[in-house]
């Protein structure tokens, strides 16, 4: 029988967000391997029956935590992934190590890197004296980058998608919305939301806009997203509803129907970074506007599934917008279809298949 991969999410409360459709798509692709799932302490989650939930992390003390997590794990059967991994684990696995860790015990995905010279360092280090370490990024950019740091077993595995429901037509609605998803954080392009909502406000424009407003990790938001809350508030625009509230996933799958999905991230933050929320837009049919120099101005470009824009400018972004409500059908079967393929290109087997490869070749450090 295959020894249980150890899935470690600290930051794991609920089934919101994209924390938990990460490892849920990986489940749902590997009904016959058994996994533990290593999340907060104050966690609710249904799984299924092949996996064991461990209600383990307290927030302030996650770090100390993991340290002695892994010290344990490392010295037992099982495969460790740390499925949203950063220099810090990095860091703790080589502390709680005893000697050099082996091929194949553990995988770290790395969603999104922002390099330094001390991050480099820290890193080059690691590299040499744990070349069994198995990396697995969602960009080409990050392989190249994490192999030039030393760590030869640097595998390209794309992000795993939300599985959608194939058997019978999509759901294609006539346009309802504009939308915002996800929590609402400043890299995410969260006051320029607030700075549409108020342009439009003052136009007296009445097109509908829908904006998640729940919080991060922990129910946690900085003061800037407080001040954004204020002028959104303050803006009174009767066409705008708000969900505060943290969503399961048929309802946030439902915001995407009948939506054109507004991303004004960071051009420089998710330059070359996945959206989950990208994926899941187009998989449910939803135009994208995004901004220019993103992983997601890529694929909307690709597929033609939207709009780029070079300024998050309410009135460039009013222009989008009308563009995309003169063709909305076209746009929305453009969106399908690249939800299609991005479908297959991202489905959870690729990532399963680097996890439970019996025989990987050891490449000697």
């Amino acid at each position: 029988m295959a020894e249980s991969i150890h899935i470690i999410e600290p930051t794991l409360e609920s089934e919101s967000g994209h924390c938990h459709s990460f490892v849920s798509s990986l489940f749902k692709a590997a009904p016959n391997r058994t996994f533990r799932l290593w999340v907060d302490r104050r966690a609710t989650l249904s799984v299924p029956d092949n996996v064991s939930a461990v209600p383990h992390f307290f927030r302030a003390f996650r770090r100390i935590q993991a340290f002695f997590l892994y010290r344990r794990l490392l010295r037992e059967p099982g495969t460790l992934f740390i499925s949203t991994a950063g220099r810090i684990d990095f860091m703790l696995l080589d502390w709680a190590s005893r000697g050099s860790i082996r091929h194949g015990k553990v995988f770290l995905y790395v969603h999104w890197f922002r390099p330094t010279e001390q991050k480099r360092r820290i890193l080059t280090k690691i590299a040499s004296r744990h070349p069994g370490l198995t990396i697995l990024v969602p960009t080409e950019t990050l392989v190249n980058l994490f192999t030039s740091y030393g760590f030869k077993n640097t595998i390209l595995t794309p992000y795993p998608i939300t599985p959608r429901n194939s058997g019978g037509p999509p759901d294609t609605r006539a346009f309802s919305h504009l939308l915002f998803a996800g929590a609402a954080r400043m890299d995410k392009g969260f006051n320029s939301i607030v700075d549409l909502v108020e342009r439009m406000s003052a136009e007296q424009r009445t097109i509908p806009i829908v904006i998640q407003t729940s919080p991060d990790h922990y129910g946690k938001y900085d003061d800037k997203i407080r001040g954004g809350f204020t002028r959104l508030h303050a803006a009174t625009y009767p066409a705008l509803r708000t969900c505060p509230q943290v969503l399961d996933s048929r309802s946030y799958n439902e915001l995407f129907q009948g939506a054109i999905c507004l991303q004004l991230y960071s051009q420089q933050d998710f330059a070359d970074r996945i959206s989950g929320v990208t994926l899941d837009a187009l998989s449910a049919g939803s135009p994208v506007i995004t901004l220019s120099g993103t992983w997601m101005a890529r694929v909307v470009t690709e597929f033609n599934a939207g709009i780029v824009l070079d300024s998050p400018a309410p009135v460039q972004v009013l222009g989008a917008i009308t563009t995309l409500l003169e063709r909305f059908e076209t746009y929305q079967q453009n969106a399908l279809k690249a939800g299609r393929e991005l479908q297959l290109r991202h489905a959870a087997g690729h990532l399963l298949h680097e996890l439970t490869a019996q025989e990987r070749p050891v490449v000697n450090a």
